[in-house]
């Protein structure tokens, strides 16, 4: 059995602020551990049921953040940035399953701890084929054009809430709970690594009942942005339409084009910020 590891930072235990996501933040470091921890719990579980293989993508900012040799020696670990799947680089048909470690809701989510989607400075909220959809949405699709299921997503009570409505049967670990955008009532490190643990078990151990999340083509992205200069910068790729002041939105027959174009747009929108 092979399973695909994306592990992000904000769905951590502990994780609440920007000293703890961002590089220059005074507990970045500690941020880490955290992080690091909470992936070799799920690398444990996953061994426990069988994995053979498993392949961590680091998906937070830089994607530099979990620490190598502190991670489980069963793992390999893809590392660093800019990347063409970016939280799914390394995704492809050969994995039996994909779990979300450390997710967080979208940024339309109340309350959750840090919701965006990603790009929190550029973009306020994505649809796809109309359905409104966050990183763990979007990510799910992609494992899913793939023919990979998502079987566990961890984080706080928005983002596992999301994932539930996304996928049926799909397990998920709530690691705290926010009560507004920098705060959040959370486990211990030490009872959320034990409840990932059981969880990646568990959801492997029922890999049969839970299906890969599909978009089906024509796939449609519209994208809301923070202000208007960035639709302005949007626009300036081919196939971009305006939608609103704020919006734009695009079809591609290929789920995988289409992303490239979304990631595309964020980078142009960006230069706008």
């Amino acid at each position: 059995m092979k399973v695909f590891i994306s592990a992000d930072l904000e769905g951590i235990a502990g994780v609440v602020h920007g000293e703890h996501v961002f590089r220059d933040g005074r507990e970045h470091d500690r941020a880490r551990k955290l992080m690091t921890a909470e992936v070799n719990a799920a690398i444990e579980g996953a061994l426990e049921a069988g994995a053979e293989k498993i392949v961590v993508n680091d998906s937070h900012g830089t994607m530099r953040n979990i620490i190598p040799e502190e991670l489980h020696e069963k793992a390999e670990l893809i590392t660093g940035s800019p990347k063409p799947l970016s939280m799914m680089q390394g995704i492809d048909s050969s994995f039996n399953a994909a779990f979300f470690i450390g997710y967080h809701a979208m940024p339309s989510s109340f309350p959750a701890v840090m919701g965006h989607t990603y790009y929190g400075r550029v973009t306020y909220n994505v649809r796809i084929n109309g359905r409104l959809m966050g990183e763990t949405g979007l990510n799910a699709a992609l494992a899913g054009y793939f023919n990979v299921p998502v079987v566990l997503v961890t984080g706080d009570q928005a983002v596992t809430a999301e994932a539930r409505q996304l996928i049926e049967n799909i397990e998920t670990v709530t690691v705290k709970e926010a009560v507004g955008r920098y705060a959040a009532k959370c486990l211990s490190p030490v009872e959320a690594r034990k409840r990932i643990r059981e969880a990646a078990k568990t959801a492997l151990n029922k890999l049969p009942n839970i299906k890969p999340f599909r978009l089906y083509s024509p796939v449609t992205f519209e994208v809301d942005f923070v202000h208007a200069g960035m639709t302005e910068m949007a626009l300036l790729v081919p196939g971009v339409e305006k939608g609103g002041s704020r919006t734009v939105k695009f079809t591609f027959d290929d789920l995988l084009t289409a992303f490239k174009a979304f990631r595309a747009i964020l980078a142009l929108a960006s230069l706008n910020v």
